[in-house]
């Protein structure tokens, strides 16, 4: 059976449309899908997710009893960030192309098209659960940062120095748009952030994101680290541990911003984000030490511990930049608000712990 025509939203995905997508698949070698069931799921910025609670007839035992579905968001300003800055793109085809030459664990593509013109896309992705959330505005504990960073290390060292990542256009710095899209508008971007939460950040955190654009345009120009693939928004809100019932110890959504560039930025940011200053300056020493010798154990090479912590501390630009450019770039929510706050401030205060902006000028 041909795979069904990409789906632009939840609202046309029926039983005939996933039948199809199944059969395609292998999931679903005969029998039909009767019945679809959606519901909103996760915290997406740019893009929709949904569960699809699926029922069948003549369906063989493993067939799946749900599945998520991921399209372009409904609102207009968001969907235009994910469309402009081809994040729709990166991520069907990281699940297409790229996903299975890592061993970080990844919901399994069931069905991913997208439209290069229109920017329609369709991703229709393993459903994890059961499964424990990660919450940004939660954090999440030192127990759970050391699983996070053991799977950045699956996604980092499969593909470290792999000169073949060069070559893929859609993955490549040089031939993406989306550095230099972000570097030009970052000045309108900083005031335009400094207007809306003036007074809910510490002074010393405004004075920093007022560095910033300078700071990102120091960073494009370095190319002394070694290149691998990098996540560039590895969060909480895109993780969830302990998934299939605990079947694996977590699994890592949102693959928009995936790229090339240093690991270290993941970690950074990741710690930035997801632990309190408190604790990540009590931790982040040994987290970064363990994340170093998972490398080592999976074939890195010629990258030696005190060369990974230099990249933890000067490319710990991004956790700023994400709070910073992600607050304006997206719909304005209550928990959006929060969410960017925690982020800048978690960036700020563990750039200014490393001193990070004095390295880029």
């Amino acid at each position: 059976m041909q795979s069904p025509p990409i789906a632009a939203g939840p609202y046309l995905i029926d039983p005939d449309w996933m039948t199809r997508a199944l059969r395609a698949s292998g999931d679903l070698p005969h029998g039909q899908v009767t019945d679809v069931h959606s519901r909103p799921v996760g915290n997406g910025l740019v893009g929709d997710s949904f569960r699809f609670e699926l029922r069948y007839d003549g369906a063989p035992e493993g067939a799946p009893s749900s599945v998520v579905g991921k399209f372009p968001a409904e609102d207009a300003a968001s969907r235009a960030s994910g469309a402009g800055l081809r994040l729709y793109l990166r991520e069907v085809s990281f699940y297409r192309d790229v996903a299975r030459t890592v061993d970080i664990s990844t919901p399994r593509p069931i069905y991913a098209d997208i439209d290069p013109q229109t920017h329609d896309f369709t991703l229709i992705l393993e459903d994890l659960g059961p499964a424990r959330a990660g919450d940004q505005l939660e954090g999440c504990s030192v127990e759970d940062a050391a699983t996070a960073l053991k799977e950045a290390a699956a996604l980092h060292a499969p593909r470290w120095g792999d000169p073949g990542l060069a070559r893929i256009d859609w993955l490549n710095p040089e031939n993406s748009e989306m550095t230099g899209q972000i570097a030009a508008a970052l000045p309108m971007v900083v005031a335009a952030f400094k207007d809306r939460y003036q007074g809910q950040l510490e002074p010393e955190c405004l004075a920093l994101v007022d560095r910033l654009p300078a700071a990102v345009v120091a960073m494009q120009g370095v190319t002394d680290f070694p290149v691998t693939l990098q996540h560039a928004d590895f969060r909480l809100d895109n993780i969830l541990f302990d998934v299939k019932d605990g079947a694996r110890r977590m699994g890592t959504l949102d693959w928009q911003t995936i790229t090339l560039g240093p690991a270290l930025t993941d970690v950074s940011y990741f710690l930035s984000a997801g632990l309190s200053p408190e604790t990540r300056r009590e931790h982040e020493r040994d987290l970064v030490s363990m994340y170093h010798a998972e490398l080592m154990q999976r074939g890195v090479r010629d990258y030696p511990l005190d060369a990974a912590w230099r990249d933890y501390q000067r490319f710990a630009v991004h956790g700023v930049l994400m709070g910073v450019f992600s607050a304006m770039a997206v719909e304005r929510t209550d928990r959006g608000d929060a969410l960017f706050l925690k982020m800048t401030r978690g960036g700020c205060l563990q750039a200014l712990d490393h001193g990070t902006f004095g390295m880029w000028g």
